[in-house]
């Protein structure tokens, strides 16, 4: 069977911006700082050439929507005739993409509309909470929590390849060196929580708790790479880390904290709720 392709039908009024629109790209992203915040991290850093977002006016020449499509497409504000020319224009390109994620409606809209062709997905996370938190939690920070000093990288690296390979489902470090400057870029920004403990059989230091600020923009902080130590879980280790967590990006970072969680993770879910963060719409990830 020759595979589908998604064709357009509406008139096309999706261009690729330029430095020069960076300011209303900007304006454009103001409206939902915490949905944006993903999209906002890569449009703040728009050179004067071309970049890798793409946007739909209105005939007042004002962005309506806009999606970033470099190695994550992240499509913001699009109208079901939007995302048939978002859709007809990543098709007509080789595709660079690695994953979709962002709000669930855009996220799941744009993959019905690509799957034919980018398919089959390796993984479809079709329902992530989003969620978020403005004031400290009511919940004791665990006072050990600290941001990981420079000379910790090489602790850091192995707590943050298990939670990459748990969630993501393979070791990053096979691709190179890339992940692990990733690791120690995050750590040298103060972007890195850790608890560290000796090992009750060797007396070795490791990391039983981290969390990174993996995307800060826009007075949003959100919080990706939150991981336990397996033999830790279960503790009430990860209440206490989190409020640490969200006390110091909040008296130190950013007024607001963001992060989104898979549904079916249930324990995780629960930690946040009760550390206080609240459901504020539904995410979505494809991961190609």
């Amino acid at each position: 069977m020759i595979p589908l392709r998604w064709r357009g039908k509406s008139a096309v009024s999706l261009r690729r911006l330029y430095g020069t629109d960076k300011a209303a790209a900007l304006e454009f992203l103001d409206r939902d700082p915490v949905n944006a915040v993903l999209a906002r991290v890569n449009v703040e850093r728009m050179g004067l050439g071309p970049a890798s977002a793409l946007a739909k006016y209105n005939d007042a020449q004002e962005i309506t929507a806009l999606a970033w499509d470099g190695g994550n497409v992240i499509p913001l504000g699009f109208t079901p005739a939007g995302l048939d020319e978002l859709a007809d224009s990543l098709l007509s390109r080789r595709r660079i993409a690695s994953s979709f994620v962002g709000p669930a409606t855009q996220v799941m809209g744009l993959w019905e509309r690509t799957r034919h062709d980018w398919g089959p997905a390796r993984d479809i996370r079709s329902c992530q909470l989003s969620m978020v938190m403005d004031r400290p939690s009511a919940v004791a920070p665990d006072s050990l929590v600290r941001p990981a000093r420079f000379a910790e990288a090489g602790l850091v690296l192995p707590a943050s390849v298990a939670m990459f390979t748990e969630e993501v489902g393979y070791d990053p470090m096979i691709y190179g060196n890339s992940y692990a400057h990733r690791v120690s870029t995050l750590i040298s920004a103060g972007h890195t929580f850790v608890r560290v403990e000796n090992d009750a059989l060797t007396g070795q230091p490791r990391v039983i708790f981290k969390a990174d600020i993996g995307a800060l923009a826009g007075g949003v902080a959100q919080i990706q790479g939150v991981w336990t130590a397996p033999d830790r879980r279960g503790q009430g280790i990860a209440t206490h880390a989190m409020a640490a967590v969200v006390s110091h990006i909040l008296e130190n970072i950013a007024p607001t904290v963001s992060l989104y969680v898979n549904n079916y993770n249930l324990r995780a879910v629960q930690v946040y709720k009760k550390v206080g963060f609240t459901r504020r719409e539904d995410w979505a990830t494809i991961l190609l």
